[in-house]
């Protein structure tokens, strides 16, 4: 092979080298360990049982997938929105700050598996319970996020519109909002998480659909590598997601990394 050929390759960034080789030999380790051990399948399946179920049942996972990833995404949809509107509203105010926030972290102490069987009351068995479930779970560090972005904007920068002219609603737009992003796009990564975890809890208290009803009926059937290749599905879309929102995070607030 030419010189040229050889130097042109570029190595493997270590931020995924480093991870694939950690998550290589901790199934190496795993599978090792378990069949050293003579571990029971029933109690703790060995990596090359939880692949293999993954491959058998892979169409029933690949559809409960789709539903938990529409269900999550709806959810964080639409509590990217709430709590980015809630986040400007407490973090621009001092009334609604004192009146609502009290209200919010009472309200996001109650657990939300203890308000999923209320929903599946009001909304029925389906995708509903699910959707609002992640909502309520997500959408808290989103609020908390941008309005502690809003809350601890220089003064100096403040006192210059003010001398300029500017009105409150043109500081919040040309320094708040902007300075309240890196805040806003670093919530969505622990939010995008979080929702993953409402959806799946609410699918395995009421649902017909999705990977937390499909753990469900494995669990009840005694298919405890279906369960854990379930499990793997829903760790694989969670670093997806969590891309992605480091990505966009990257692509809009570049300016505020060095």
């Amino acid at each position: 092979m030419p010189a040229s050929a050889r130097s042109s390759r570029k190595p493997i960034p270590s931020f995924i080298a480093w991870p694939v080789l950690f998550t290589v030999a901790l199934f190496v380790t795993w599978e090792i360990g378990c069949r050293g051990f003579k571990v029971p399948p029933t109690f703790l399946p060995t990596p090359s049982q939880i692949f293999g179920a993954l491959w058998e049942y892979r169409k029933a996972i690949v559809a409960d997938s789709a539903v938990t990833l529409w269900t999550t995404l709806a959810g964080f949809g639409i509590a990217t929105v709430t709590g980015l509107v809630l986040g400007v509203l407490i973090g621009v105010s001092t009334q609604i700050y004192e009146g609502l926030y009290p209200v919010m972290i009472g309200f996001n102490s109650i657990p939300k598996v203890a308000v999923v069987p209320v929903l599946i009351l009001w909304f029925g068995v389906g995708s509903i319970p699910a959707i609002v479930t992640a909502f309520l779970i997500s959408f808290f560090p989103i609020v908390v996020n941008v309005a502690t972005g809003l809350a601890t904007t220089e003064p100096e920068l403040r006192d210059v519109l003010k001398a300029l002219g500017a009105n409150r609603f043109e500081m919040v737009t040309k320094i708040g909002l902007p300075r309240a992003m890196p805040y806003f796009f670093s919530s969505l990564k622990v939010a995008i998480t979080l929702a993953f975890v409402g959806s799946v809890m609410a699918e395995t208290v009421g649902s017909n659909s999705g990977v937390g009803h499909l753990m469900l009926t494995a669990q009840a059937a005694f298919e405890v590598p279906l369960v854990f290749a379930s499990l793997l599905a829903l760790a694989a879309l969670g670093i997806v997601l969590y891309a992605a929102m480091v990505i966009i995070e990257r692509r809009f607030t570049w300016w505020a990394y060095r």
